[in-house]
This record gives structure tokens, sequence and C-alpha cells, in this order.
């Protein structure tokens, strides 16, 4: 039986920070937009390293984006004659982004959600899991290690050129100057802070 209601997808693009996951996420807007489809980008609230109300790669590349404080604001503000929606920083997010997500996809609208599978302690991070178990692709992008140059998967953080604690806080906003993309053999945490 055929119908005329628009397949819906989920789409996942991750990996470590410096793989790409932004200019990926761009595109795929930008190609949707090239397609003359209704395009919503949404970013959270907290990440505001290079510009409040644009997704802004480390290259410095741009698009418009509408700033969120979480899942719930987020499906406040899509319009319902929106055909994607592009959610950035998506380990941010609580879990009911997977929900939203999913909702969405079987509505007929196309979903990508950029960002880490992993923290800094090689864990995954935030919905990301739920959203990676169920998306019909996942783009998993690597970044070259800062160290000694072979593929990285992993983010690495430090302070002050040192190597963070493994019981360090989870988030932390920042770029190259608290973090580098780390390939498994460069990749060493320090062990939890003594008490």
């Amino acid at each position: 039986m055929k119908t005329n209601k628009p397949l819906g997808s989920l789409t996942i693009v991750c990996g470590s920070m410096f793989a790409g996951k932004s200019e990926e996420l761009i595109r795929l807007a930008r190609r949707a937009l090239y397609a003359k489809k209704k395009v919503q980008v949404f970013k959270p609230v907290i990440d505001d390293r290079y510009h409040a109300s644009m997704v802004v790669t480390h290259m410095g590349v741009k698009h418009e984006a509408i700033a969120v404080k979480s899942t719930s604001d987020l499906r406040q503000k899509i319009d319902p004659e929106t055909e994607m929606v592009l959610v950035e920083e998506a380990q941010f997010f609580d879990n009911s982004l997977a929900d939203l997500a999913m909702d969405l996809a079987d509505r007929g609208v196309s979903v990508v959600c950029a960002g880490l599978d992993q923290d800094f302690r090689r864990e995954p991070f935030g919905p990301m899991p739920r959203l990676l178990a169920l998306a019909d692709e996942v783009i998993k992008l690597r970044a070259i290690c800062m160290k000694c140059g072979a593929p990285a998967s992993h983010t690495y953080r430090m302070i002050d050129g040192e190597p963070v604690h493994r019981d360090d806080p989870i988030i932390l906003i920042g770029a190259t100057e608290s973090y580098e993309a780390r390939c498994r053999n460069c990749f060493k945490l320090r062990k939890t802070k003594r008490r």
C-alpha cells in the first residue's frame, strides 16, 4: 500500500571533537535548503563558544541556529511546516531528545543529531547511545590525533597542559584550549583525585 506521507529518518553524526561533526551538520542543512526544504537548526544555549545563535565549526564556517534551553524548549520551537530538524551538540540534551527525534521521524520529518558519542573519559555521553541505537543512519567521523597524527576517535581534556582526572566534571565547554583529539595509543587520563 503506497502512501503520500514523506518518509522520515533519523541520522546521527558522531565522533570526537575536531572530527568535522558541525561541518557535516551544516553540509546536510545546506543541501536540504538547496532542495527548497523547510529546515530548522537547533543548538543548546550552553554552547556559546563561538556564537550564541549560530552553529560554528572550529574553522569558522557558520550557519544560523535557534538556541534552546532543553528538549521541551526545542519541541515548542519546531515549526509545523518544517521538513528537516538538525540538532547540534546533541550530547548536551536530556534523554527525551531521542523520543522527540523518533516522534518527528515517524511523522515524516528528516532529523539529524550531531554530537560527541563519548565524553572525555571515553564513556557514552548523554542521550547519544539511545540516539545511535534508534538511528536509520550513523555517520561516525574520526579526527586526527593532535599528538601523533593517527586517526583519532577520542576527546582528550587537559587543564594547563595536563590531563584531567577521571572524576572531573563531565561538561566543560571549550575548544583547543581544553581539548584535543587523541588516538587510542595517545589517550591517557590521570586516575581519580586523592581525597
